[in-house]
């Protein structure tokens, strides 16, 4: 470990170099449910690509396994440090390089969080428009797991977002990809293989992301439900209505208890209306002019009216921010409600009906409590698993994987494999797939020093 720290230390300054108790907690987990805390050999501050390069040579000329950490708000555990390794971190790697008014980019660093890029673009009009639910999320790190979030019926996910990266791979080569382009028909798309990729093929040090015009104005409409069934049955006829809706999310009827009871949130549903609900439709609505969005409001009440709700509310502007807010930290109300694992299994949205029924005879049969809500607009399924059987919990897992698999969804949404679900990846993908996967993360890091463990 001294040998390491040293050359660490000539690279980007000792006081730039952690080591043994001089490393804080945080470092040594992200926010996966699952899986156990380890303390690298050491953690590394580089502030430049140039030294994040250098590292990565020095670690593949002795073989240490090396990890990225972005804020550490993942939760696949795909950035948990190896007990035998080096974790580099992007504190001093965390500038807006340029916002390029003309051709709506931000060009940034990977430690530069949602808040402050979003704080950033606000100045001018314009927006970044992935938010996957943390605003202390490092882009980085979004990158690195193709983050999603509530957004992602109307502007997609990361990979739709980001034009080029910087990158260093696992010989220590530093590449650009993309560039202020949205087009391109130049050879592989090596922007696409780097995104998602959890830090297993190069490591992110800058990224060209796409920004758009902010709209001024917003509404938030709740649409209670008898079943979840009738809200998966509605969301085609919403799509294709024209609306465009920002976001749209279902929560059941525990998550939306829960949510409202820990922000003490009162949204003023009729007690009558709260018995017959078993399910909620969230829809959020943005435009730049207050008529369009009055109109568009309009034909999304009577439409989601007539396809079986309950009632139609929509909230008050500060009700509406408050509602999503609570949405956003409904993570935070699982855990804290002793949840044992949480999954982003994702489905095509018109078959998630059949696949929560599913869901739900698997908890049934397996005495295992399933609660769920989600992007109902692009299928992804959060659900929070409590069952304190370890053995039980990961059979009932790899049902859920599996059932969702057979219908034509994936293991993970916007999560990420990391190592939490590893397993259960393996287990169901296509083993000439894996292959190849394994054969494009020999080209990019021939010594498999790039986050070991994770994924493979």
């Amino acid at each position: 470990m001294g040998d390491i720290a040293e050359v660490l230390a000539d690279i980007v300054g000792a006081a730039h170099v952690l080591v043994g108790e001089a490393i804080n907690d945080d470092y040594t987990h992200d926010e996966a449910l699952t899986g156990l805390a380890q303390r690298p050999l050491c953690v590394v501050s580089p502030s430049s690509a140039d030294e994040v390069a250098r590292v990565i040579k020095a670690a593949a000329e002795q073989q240490i396994p090396v990890t990225a950490r972005g804020a550490g708000t993942g939760m696949s555990g795909a950035c948990v440090p190896r007990e035998d390794g080096i974790l580099i971190t992007f504190d001093r790697m965390d500038a807006i390089l340029e916002l390029d008014l003309e051709n709506h980019v931000a060009i940034v660093q990977p430690g530069v969080t949602l808040e402050q890029l979003d704080a950033a673009t606000a100045e001018h009009g314009l927006v970044y428009p992935v938010f996957p639910g943390e605003s202390s999320a490092s882009l980085g790190g979004n990158v690195a797991t193709n983050a999603g979030g509530l957004r992602a019926i109307k502007y997609g996910v990361t990979r739709h977002q980001v034009l080029g990266l910087e990158a260093v791979t696992g010989t220590g080569d530093v590449i650009r990809t993309g560039g202020r382009f949205v087009k391109s028909s130049s050879g592989y798309d090596l922007t696409q293989l780097v995104i998602g990729s959890e830090g297993t093929l190069a490591i992110v040090t800058e990224a060209t992301l796409k920004l758009y015009p902010r709209p001024a104005h917003a509404a938030t409409l709740l649409a209670p439900f008898k079943t979840l069934d009738e809200i998966t049955d509605a969301v085609p006829t919403i799509v294709r209505s024209g609306i465009e809706p920002l976001m749209l999310e279902y929560l059941d009827l525990v998550s939306m208890a829960g949510i409202t009871n820990a922000a003490s949130l009162d949204l003023g549903i009729p007690q009558q209306i709260k018995d017959e609900a078993l399910a909620y439709l969230v829809i959020v609505l943005e435009n730049a002019h207050t008529d369009r969005l009055d109109e568009d409001v309009e034909t999304a009440a009577v439409l989601v009216s007539e396809l079986g709700a309950l009632d139609v509310y929509v909230l008050p502007a500060h009700a509406g921010a408050e509602l999503i807010a609570a949405r956003e930290r409904a993570f935070w109300v699982a855990k804290a409600s002793g949840a044992d694992d949480i999954v982003d299994m994702v489905v095509p949205r018109a078959k998630i009906g059949t696949y929560m029924a599913k869901v739900s005879a698997i908890g049934a049969r397996t005495g295992t409590w399933i609660s769920g809500c989600g992007h109902v607009g692009d299928g992804n399924v959060h659900l929070s698993i409590f069952q304190s059987d370890e053995e039980v919990r990961t059979q009932v897992l790899r049902e859920i994987f599996a059932t969702g698999a057979e219908i034509g969804g994936a293991v993970s949404g916007e999560h990420g494999i990391g190592t939490a679900k590893r397993k259960y990846f393996l287990e169901l993908e296509d083993p000439a797939k894996l292959e190849l996967m394994r054969r494009i993360k020999e080209a990019f890091d021939p010594a498999g020093i790039l986050n070991p463990g994770v994924i493979f």
